[in-house]
């Protein structure tokens, strides 16, 4: 972006003798005469004035207007999300932009301060109470026009009262605001705008039906409900209708929102009457709005007294019947590369944490089922890659275990293998004479029955127990493929190769983290701020020894080792082999 001149003045300092003035409309007080931009405006030029307090002579479009700083926000709203940084740095969004560039500027003292009104027209939130102290400790004059405060511990006391008392003001506003609106929704009030097919009188105790748009709305229930309109042809046919949909202004642009937002000469935009199409009428035919419903407090929707509904509950049960009939899935031919998407599932409803980006962070959230008892629905993914380095950093083998499996790898293993290599030796020779067996009584099946030496059933029986016994023993023969030795061995080596990973793993982007993340683990599950997991292939190994045993089943059907995590030794009392296709392996 293109820096201007004057931006190159004020950065090069040539207005740092002058005084910038800052006017707050709020969104959530209209009636205090203080609110007004054009009673601010007066009050601090003439304070400015008085106290020969110099202006700068400066205007940059959507910000500043000879001097003068005039914004339409709330100052209460804050933004509660937080990032940790290096060297015990805390960073947070500041929800008023221009406040914000007003402050960026003081602190680089590019002004020598700036006029407000009165304490609660420069901040009603502790965020931004903290940044505007910050400033006036650091040198910056800040001066109100219907208030002094002295340089003294008195004058911070009387800012310190008048602080308090600015922010319980909006505490109690919002409160008192929030009572009504839940005393209005359990009484079956409309408290918001009535969609398309209503009028918006403004009373939230009736809305009527819209004389030009009601009737054609009911009759759309009707049509889909037969099954033989689509949403595309309903559209076409309201619009053959002249049904539009109610008039609205366009969203206002970036440098819209940034415009001067002063009394006189607010941003002027048409109001515009939208011809439906296939989402509107989709929207229109979802909305229990339509069946005579309103959204109670606990979410559920409840019978409503502010309207009367277009269609009877039954022809809405069809038309959603007929929607979910119609459905079909939308698939993305190239999805958003967000990190970890598909991996985490909430622990107790099993549904995914679907990413998405708010304010430039990434955030992970869950629609849980009805019933969820996960208080988390949101998290970030900073609490996600710090969570699973601390899983991985317990999954590494310490030097006591390491000294174990040593340990184990010289004695006991040894003896391992060799009962091992006896036991495969059994197998095969027991292997050899049943099928030496099944291969006599192939040949000789015809004289066996003739001698009536053996019954059609006794032949089959014996058969039958012969082949399950030869499958008995090729499993026996699949599950010793590994000696104990080189399993132990692995599992340090695995061991070894995540210890060298994880280092770099805090360096990762977002999306090496997560392909590091699906080597390591198969599963990742949340309930609160626990981040269950299900290790990967081998790693399950490493997973397993937290539950004190290790597991190596018996030859001769007996008990397992065990592995002490607390006590980090080994106690070998038995062993046997892994289950097929598999090493040596912990469990849980």
């Amino acid at each position: 972006m293109e820096i201007t001149q004057i931006e190159k003045d004020i950065i090069a300092g040539k207005y740092r003798d002058y005084y910038l003035i800052y006017n707050r409309k709020s969104t959530d007080d209209s009636d205090n005469q203080k609110n007004s931009i054009k009673y601010q405006l007066a009050e601090n030029t003439r304070f400015a004035f008085v106290k020969k307090i110099p202006i700068a002579p400066i205007s940059l479009d959507n910000f500043i207007k000879d001097g003068v700083i005039s914004e339409k926000h709330s100052a209460f709203k804050e933004d509660f999300d937080m990032v940790f940084g290096a060297n015990n740095s805390v960073q947070y969004r500041v929800e008023r932009p221009k406040f914000y560039k007003l402050a960026e500027w003081l602190n680089k003292r590019y002004f020598k301060g700036v006029i407000f009104l009165c304490y609660d027209r420069a901040c009603r939130n502790k965020g931004d109470e903290t940044i505007l102290r910050k400033l006036m400790r650091a040198g910056i004059d800040v001066q109100f026009a219907l208030a002094t405060y002295d340089k003294t511990s008195s004058g911070e006391l009387q800012m310190d009262i008048e602080g308090t008392f600015s922010i319980h003001h909006s505490r109690v506003t919002r409160e008192k605001v929030m009572l009504t609106i839940h005393k209005s929704r359990a009484a079956g009030l409309c408290i918001n705008k009535a969609p398309v097919g209503y009028l918006n009188e403004g009373n939230m105790l009736h809305k009527p039906k819209d004389p030009q748009r009601a009737p054609i709305i009911a009759k759309l229930f009707e049509m889909y409900a037969t099954g033989e309109w689509s949403l595309m042809d309903l559209s076409r046919w309201a619009i053959e209708q002249g049904f539009t949909m109610v008039p609205a202004r366009r969203h206002r642009t970036k440098e819209e929102m940034l415009a001067d937002d002063g009394d006189d000469d607010p941003a002027k935009i048409e109001q515009i009457a939208r011809i439906p199409t296939y989402n509107s009428i989709h929207k229109i035919l979802i909305n229990p709005f339509y069946m005579g419903m309103i959204r109670g407090n606990d979410g559920q929707y409840i019978k409503s007294t502010s309207h009367e509904g277009l269609a009877k509950p039954e022809l809405f049960a069809r038309v959603q019947a007929q929607l979910k009939k119609s459905n079909k899935s939308a698939h993305y031919i190239k999805v958003i590369d967000y990190p970890f998407r598909g991996i985490v599932r909430c622990t107790d409803c099993s549904r995914l944490y679907t990413p998405y980006v708010k304010k430039g962070i990434i955030y992970f959230g869950s629609r849980c089922a009805p019933g969820c008892t996960n208080p988390n629905k949101n998290f970030n993914l900073n609490f996600l890659t710090k969570e699973t380095t601390e899983i991985m950093g317990k999954l590494l083998l310490t030097e006591d275990e390491l000294a174990g499996l040593d340990k184990l790898a010289n004695t006991d293993a040894v003896e391992l293998d060799k009962k091992r290599t006896n036991h495969l030796e059994e197998a095969e020779r027991k292997k050899k004479k049943i099928l030496e067996d099944l291969a006599y009584m192939d040949a000789n099946r015809l004289s066996l029955l003739k001698s009536r030496a053996y019954s059609p059933e006794k032949l089959a029986s014996e058969e039958a127990t012969l082949n399950l016994s030869l499958n008995a023993l090729n499993n026996v023969q699949q599950a010793s493929g590994a000696s104990m030795i080189e399993t132990i061995q692995e599992v340090i080596k695995l061991s070894e190769l995540l210890k060298e990973a994880l280092p770099t793993y805090h360096l990762a982007s977002p999306q090496e983290k997560e392909e590091l993340a699906k080597i390591v683990f198969s599963e990742l599950n949340l309930s609160g701020k626990t981040l269950d997991f299900k290790a990967k292939n081998g790693f399950q190994s490493l997973e397993s020894r937290f539950e004190t045993r290790f597991v190596a089943p018996c030859a001769r059907g007996g008990t397992r080792t065990h592995m002490s995590r607390n006590s980090r030794h080994f106690k070998c009392r038995a062993y046997a082999f892994p289950p097929p296709g598999q090493k040596l392996q912990l469990e849980a």
